[in-house]
């Protein structure tokens, strides 16, 4: 492949091969390849398990601001995670923090921290209660629609926070995935069949021809593209795609 090639060209040429192009015409544009391959993606996204990744996200925080707009590919958000517990949020007088004065305790216990895995292990245990106690994470909401984080606290500094999150794998590495690359390939192909045969099929009784009527394959084409689906549609049951394994099932 090509600096210019991205996968999705290379799909694209891989469509027409497989349709005959070069030795017949093919009376598709690229306009039809581009939507097989985007309906590829959409069936894929919604069935399989294997579409969708765990990562982590990196948000600056603006003072003030407790609302957020995160990427369309965000599908849902875990947790919230700040740098550490404490710091120049506590505030004075009306606006005093209580949960952020915490990390005077961390200070205390870490000053008496000398060597030894008991000691470690009992100063990460209690950071973690700290963290629970004293808003080490922070509390929030989040739109699946939108997009939109809102953090449920009073924002009063700048600083830098971590997201687990669950995102889409970009369109990309589902074309470059050993796994789910054949997968996408066939389920583009029957997409572009049924298209073909769409087209094809408002002709039914043929074509004008030298030696008479030519009959055009729309309706076989139609029928293998429903037969290619429900095949790719099981692969998914049986995750043959790649796709995670089946968690704890009950009957």
């Amino acid at each position: 492949m090509s600096a210019e090639e991205t996968p999705r060209d290379k799909l694209i040429s891989e469509l027409k091969l497989r349709l005959g192009d070069g030795m017949i015409d093919v009376e598709l544009d690229p306009e039809h390849y581009n939507l097989a391959i985007d309906r590829a993606v959409q069936t894929f996204r919604s069935r399989s398990d294997g579409a969708v990744e765990e990562s982590y996200v990196f948000l600056q925080t603006q003072v003030d601001v407790q609302e957020y707009t995160l990427p369309q590919d965000v599908l849902n958000i875990r947790r919230v995670y700040r740098r550490g517990v404490g710091g120049g949020n506590i505030g004075t007088g009306t606006n005093f923090d209580p949960f952020d004065v915490a990390f005077q305790n961390t200070y205390l216990i870490n000053a008496g921290v000398v060597g030894g895995l008991a000691n470690y292990d009992a100063f990460t245990q209690y950071k973690e209660t700290l963290n629970r106690i004293f808003g080490g994470e922070y509390d929030f909401t989040f739109n699946t629609n939108t997009k939109v984080l809102k953090l449920l606290r009073k924002i009063s500094i700048t600083e830098d926070i971590m997201m687990q999150v669950s995102n889409l794998v970009p369109e990309q590495s589902l074309l470059q995935n050993e796994y789910t690359r054949p997968w996408m390939a066939d389920w583009s192909l029957a997409e572009a069949k049924m298209m073909l045969g769409e087209a094809r099929s408002k002709y039914s009784s043929g074509l004008p021809g030298p030696g008479g009527a030519v009959q055009l394959n729309g309706e076989a084409l139609k029928s293998e593209a429903m037969t290619d689906k429900e095949r790719l549609l099981m692969a998914i049951t049986n995750m043959e795609e790649g796709n995670k394994n089946y968690g704890f099932v009950i009957g």
